[in-house]
């Protein structure tokens, strides 16, 4: 049976897994974001993000099962439609796209990502007032978070621009992210399907980080009570920056 037995890609995987987990289940941030760069270290970012969905669909029941009731209908009202929109998109271009601008799009949306993390963490900074809630504005970064997520799983950071300013409750903001990355990733299943990226070698692969899954959730839901976001995205952008450099570099050829 075709399996990858590259040391290197299952010693990436298994913490990759377990921190987008530990994200969904307890920190609603777009570290969700390492595992395709990561595991795109070593295999090529396509099939990366083929091996990811399934794992991602069955970290989307447990956040679920964590999170039912609690997210905000008006917020998912705005950013399902151009979500959906996104994903026509993104499976309109996925096959368009080599592994090298594959890796070179993670790898920048990782980087972007971070910097605008940092700026606004800055010292000094004075927050902005809450912002109003907007269909437009929402569907616009719902649809952006939709292409992205169907490229390369990487749609966290569109949508944490429109979300994490209307300054919900983390709660409610933990919530409306999970349901609407289980709705994408459960209709994301389709374009997958027909672009060949659920391949055996793919879903044997899934099979064996699926395990992990809960786990990861299981963790983030228990460290979200017990852990500051602050030292959590420490480590995640460390991370994110340090994989997102490599990526590029590659994607750019250097």
């Amino acid at each position: 049976m075709p399996l990858i037995t590259d040391p290197l890609f299952w010693a990436l995987a298994v913490p990759a897994v377990l921190l987008s987990g530990i994200s969904k289940g307890g920190f609603a941030s777009g570290a969700g974001n390492v595992a395709v760069p990561f595991m795109a270290l070593v295999i090529p970012a396509p099939q990366a993000a083929g091996i990811a969905l399934p794992v991602l669909c069955a970290m989307d029941i447990a956040g679920l099962r964590a999170w039912w009731g609690r997210w905000s209908r008006q917020e998912l009202w705005a950013i399902l439609p151009g979500g959906l929109l996104g994903i026509a998109l993104g499976t309109a271009v996925f096959g368009l796209m080599s592994d090298q601008a594959v890796k070179l799009m993670v790898g920048g949306i990782a980087l972007v990502f971070l910097a605008r993390s940092l700026w606004q963490a800055r010292p000094g900074r004075v927050a902005p007032p809450p912002a109003t809630s907007s269909r437009l504005r929402g569907g616009i970064w719902g649809a952006l978070s939709g292409l992205t997520s169907t490229i390369a799983h990487a749609g966290g950071p569109p949508l944490a621009v429109y979300l994490y300013p209307l300054r919900l409750d983390r709660a409610t903001l933990a919530a409306t992210t999970v349901v609407f990355f289980a709705i994408m990733n459960y209709v994301k299943l389709v374009p997958y399907f027909v672009l060949g990226q659920l391949s055996v070698t793919n879903i044997l692969t899934s099979l064996l980080l699926l395990p992990l899954a809960p786990i990861g959730v299981r963790l983030g839901i228990w460290l979200a009570a017990r852990m500051s976001d602050a030292w959590f995205y420490r480590v995640i952008y460390v991370m994110l920056g340090l994989t997102g450099t490599k990526l590029v570099w590659d994607g750019l050829g250097l």
